[in-house]
């Protein structure tokens, strides 16, 4: 079992569970989820990985800040979590709203970030989402992105809100008990949902940073996309034109919420690609 702790970083309290001894490899979360998305990986990379898995800023046990979500002051948190654990690099694997953090970091860093390893999520405004959005964005986007409205009627229903988001991010089949009632817990609250929230209202902000990061440098780290539903091979399409090491898989009937749903497929991807000195093109053979 990860053991917990709250370390101070860039201004606030991240709690961050931490197993094993080795290579460090940095798990970051989306929504509605905590560093617990990971409870079904931490112990298998733990075995040869020191396995570092944060409750973002504002998320679970981490201080509810004010400001500070969009995905350059994030990526400033987990570079700053990295040092105060003394890891001089890591391997970053994150999905949903973990997702633009981690690829801010890896482009500013290179040399913090070792290998790279991104999931479900949109990178901002970035060529290759097009038909992802003919349609508009799905539809709590622009929900979460009103100011005071989500934290205001949801108060009294969190549990219900939660479970759609886990139920739909599993096709249909939902996580463990244990798993539901810390994210139910996580997010219950005006303030739990504020913060939550701050992720979307930030948005615009973030693909802005986004977009002037990739105007100025490449992605030179190898990366791994992977997808399943409902991003499929968006991530992957934004990232091809950026990225000069890149590797990209599709989970068949997976559902959004990869490390819950698939956790074995997962592993499988993941074991590999994360080993120092293995080659992608082993990788792939490998599969």
């Amino acid at each position: 079992m990860p053991s917990s702790r709250r370390i101070t970083v860039n201004g606030i309290q991240v709690n961050v569970a931490v197993a094993g001894s080795g290579p460090a490899v940095l798990l970051l979360h989306g929504f509605p989820h905590t560093w617990r998305l990971w409870s079904e990986i931490i112990g298998p990379l733990s075995e040869h990985h020191r396995v570092v898995a944060p409750d973002l800023r504002g998320f679970g046990d981490s201080t509810r800040a004010v400001e500070g979500y969009d995905a350059s002051t994030l990526a400033s948190d987990v570079e700053s979590l990295l040092d105060a654990l003394g890891e001089p690099s890591a391997a970053v694997v994150a999905i949903d709203a973990g997702t633009p953090v981690a690829f801010l970091l890896a482009l500013r860093r290179p040399d913090l970030v070792r290998r790279l390893v991104l999931m479900e999520s949109l990178l901002g405004s970035l060529p290759g989402a097009e038909d992802f959005l003919a349609g508009g964005p799905p539809w709590w986007f622009g929900f979460h992105a009103v100011p005071g409205l989500g934290e205001t009627v949801l108060i009294g229903h969190e549990a219900e809100y939660v479970d759609w988001f886990l139920v739909s991010g599993t096709l249909g089949r939902g996580v463990a008990p244990e798993i539901r009632d810390a994210f139910v817990d996580a997010y219950t609250g005006g303030e739990a949902l504020r913060c939550a929230f701050s992720y979307y209202r930030a948005m615009p902000v973030s693909a802005r940073q986004i977009g002037e990061a990739v105007a100025t440098r490449r992605l030179t780290v190898p990366t791994m996309a992977i997808g399943a539903h409902p991003v499929g091979r968006v991530l992957e399409r934004q990232l091809r034109p950026v990225t000069d090491d890149l590797i990209a898989h599709l989970l068949p009937d997976c559902g959004h919420i990869i490390p819950l749903d698939e956790p074995g497929e997962l592993l499988r991807l993941l074991k590999p690609f994360l080993a120092d000195g293995q080659r992608v093109s082993t990788v792939d053979r490998a599969l």
